[in-house]
């Protein structure tokens, strides 16, 4: 319904940001509900996961799959720290 009035017109813009704001609301609300709902469980097997301290670097472990999971640039961290066996892997896995 299109306003008629300068008051009619006010009245329709307030009732518009109104039901803005409640949808942003709505939307941010379910965001942080998703969040919750995975934050720090294994996405593999939906366990709850574990932390560990690699050095400076905190690595999620599952304990029921034995999975392994690292935030970005952990690897590089680790990777720029190692120098045995495991970063001459990584390094011919790269092509190097």
């Amino acid at each position: 319904m299109k306003p008629t009035t300068i008051e009619d017109h006010h009245i329709w813009e307030q009732e518009q940001n109104l039901l803005r704001r409640k949808q942003q609301d709505a939307a941010e609300l379910q965001k942080l509900r998703r969040k919750d709902l995975h934050w720090m469980h294994c996405p593999k097997c939906g366990q709850n996961l574990v932390t560990e301290h690699h050095g400076v670097v905190e690595i999620d472990l599952c304990p029921n799959c034995r999975g392994l999971w690292l935030d970005a640039n952990e690897l590089e961290t680790i990777l720029a720290r190692e120098s045995g066996f495991f970063q001459s892997c990584v390094r011919s896995l790269r092509g190097r």
